[in-house]
């Protein structure tokens, strides 16, 4: 069943949704080559329970950090750990957050010192792509429209989206109906409502959509081993204009 938020549960899911937020600008300003994946995890679950919240993701399903830190070739789930970023690299950052028992949900990916003409495309047109999916998260709309609207932009400029992950609905609990693919034909699914509250995330791939996990369990990375990025909103779908909860 797809919840409804009220407007006190909008404003709890802002809260969670403004420390997501300030998470990914916090680390925007420490990410430079050298620094290990896990001074960004321990720097996020400070910066996280310094506000009163929790790191969502730490223990979900089992999950042992605060942050998902995936480099180049890996797409999400990366687990935080000894590894030093290299100028050149890409890394996705995926950070989740609850406060007063409601979650936000948001990812970046970041350049790492000088990084190639070709990965900066690939964040310019999978970033793009989020706002591409967000602008069909309207009432009255399908569900898949935004699915259609992420997989044409991205498409059109070469690229593919994932399709063994998928974006999903938030609010008490961190993954909620409905699944939200980043791939699809329009029209389909059930009708957007306001009070809606979706966590959109688009993972694109540089070239096969394919994807194997890795020996770790967790950590996904793409088959033909060229680079994926992955950025993500939480939005709720209000009567106007969708209202994105993880944007400063």
């Amino acid at each position: 069943m797809i919840t409804v938020k009220s407007q006190r549960e909008l404003r709890y899911m802002r809260d969670a949704g403004q420390i997501v937020a300030g998470v990914l600008d916090e680390l925007a300003r420490a990410i430079k080559p050298g620094v290990t994946t896990g001074e960004l995890d321990r720097l996020a679950e400070d910066f996280i329970l310094a506000r009163g919240a929790r790191p969502a993701f730490k223990g979900l399903y089992g999950f042992p950090a605060s942050i998902c830190t995936s480099v180049n070739e890996q797409v999400v789930h990366g687990i935080p750990g000894l590894r030093k970023l290299e100028s050149g690299d890409i890394i996705s950052i995926d950070v989740g957050a609850e406060i007063n028992g409601y979650y936000g949900d948001g990812a970046y990916t970041f350049p790492v010192g000088e990084i190639s003409e070709d990965a900066r495309r690939l964040l310019t047109i999978t970033e793009q792509s989020l706002y591409e999916g967000i602008n069909w998260a309207r009432e009255g709309r399908r569900l898949s429209d935004i699915s259609h609207a992420v997989q044409a932009y991205v498409e059109k400029h070469g690229y593919s989206v994932v399709r063994d992950y998928v974006g999903h609905g938030i609010g008490r609990q961190m993954h909620e109906e409905p699944q939200v693919p980043n791939f699809g034909k329009p029209g389909r699914g059930p009708r957007l409502k306001a009070g809606m509250t979706l966590a959109i995330e688009p993972m694109v791939n540089m070239g096969t959509h394919e994807v194997r996990t890795l020996a770790d369990k967790w950590t996904v990375v793409t088959r033909d081993a060229r680079l994926s990025a992955h950025f993500e909103h939480t939005v709720a779908i209000t009567g106007d204009e969708p209202e994105i909860l993880t944007r400063l």
